[in-house]
């Protein structure tokens, strides 16, 4: 029996945002008593929650969600455990040449750091592992699809320059932020599916990202 875990965030008007966005600001505009029916207006970020980049985010001329193939938001999925890992740590070049095997043979590379459980705390937005310049290099040249964190960004919260974003998304890979769940996962490897809102122009948008285990 295939198991499926949910690996997204609720998007909920309090809580927790990149520095500088707004938060959602989601109401409800009709309601079953007074209207027959209830209905709720959405207003979010594109990345609000858990979320995906596309190119178009940090380059003018990058492709946008809308316009990438749905091929490219499925696949096999290796999943790196990095929970050892504390504040301000990197993410060496080791958790690649230990799961070298796996990472060859997925579409996806998803780092797993627990930092999901600070979700809605200010430790969220501190100093959460990020990659070193070797795994980013690693991660360039390896064609994937896509990678994934159960952090707030690829980059660090203190920088200015996004240059991880830059170099990633410019070679066409997929970014997924604010995962959840990951701990979840009792396999190495699983299936990704993670779907994209689709609106025209997408820089981002909030996904829902789900493991799918055999």
């Amino acid at each position: 029996k295939m198991k499926i875990i949910d690996l997204t965030h609720t998007i909920a008007n309090d809580m927790t945002v990149y520095p500088g966005d707004d938060q959602p600001k989601n109401k409800i505009v009709c309601t079953v008593a007074r209207d027959g029916y209830k209905e709720t207006s959405l207003h979010i970020h594109s990345h609000n929650g858990t979320h995906m980049d596309s190119p178009n985010h940090v380059f003018e001329n990058g492709i946008t969600l809308d316009k990438i193939d749905v091929i490219n938001f499925v696949g096999k999925a290796a999943l790196i455990d990095c929970s050892s890992l504390m504040e301000g740590d990197f993410i060496t070049y080791d958790f690649i040449e230990n799961n070298k095997d796996i990472i060859d043979k997925s579409d996806f590379i998803i780092f797993r750091t627990d930092w999901s459980k600070y979700w809605n705390t200010d430790k969220y937005l501190g100093k959460y592992p990020i990659l070193s310049d070797e795994v980013v290099n690693f991660i360039i040249t390896s064609k994937k699809k896509g990678i994934g964190f159960d952090t707030i960004s690829v980059d660090s919260i203190d920088s200015t320059n996004y240059s991880n974003h830059l170099k990633i998304l410019g070679n066409d890979i997929l970014i997924f932020e604010n995962l959840t769940n990951l701990n979840q996962i009792n396999s190495d490897t699983f299936v990704l599916c993670a779907l994209p809102l689709k609106f025209e122009n997408s820089d981002g948008a909030p996904i829902r990202a789900i493991a799918m285990l055999d």
